[in-house]
């Protein structure tokens, strides 16, 4: 994929220089070449995706946060083996009861 299909063709683009070992710059190159584009370009895409993924990971993260602090605020969880079990027939296709939360055991 090339990077103007990540970033737009109106984007605004600044510079930035980064310094590479040879050794990795070489290893670009060859990616790149595999891949069908620019070391430019390739380089482009992998910071995206990192950067996509941590911000992924902080929203994943951000998510685990607040749910657990939801369940400390009501004192209420599921037990996973029975989860689970409702879970697995669901993906059968049987109608099944949702379990009840019950006191978190402590």
């Amino acid at each position: 994929m090339c990077y103007n299909k990540i970033f737009g063709w109106g984007s605004t683009m600044s510079t930035t220089t980064i310094r590479l070992p040879q050794d990795l710059k070489e290893r670009i190159a060859r990616a790149a070449e595999r891949a069908g584009s620019t070391a430019h370009s390739f380089i482009l895409e992998a910071i995206a995706e990192k950067a996509e993924r941590e911000e992924r990971q902080g929203e994943f993260q951000d998510t685990a946060e607040r749910r657990y602090a939801e369940i400390l605020a009501s004192g209420k969880t599921v037990p996973w083996s029975e989860m689970r079990r409702y879970l697995e027939r669901r993906l059968a296709g049987n109608k099944t009861a949702r379990p009840k939360p019950r006191t978190l055991a402590r």
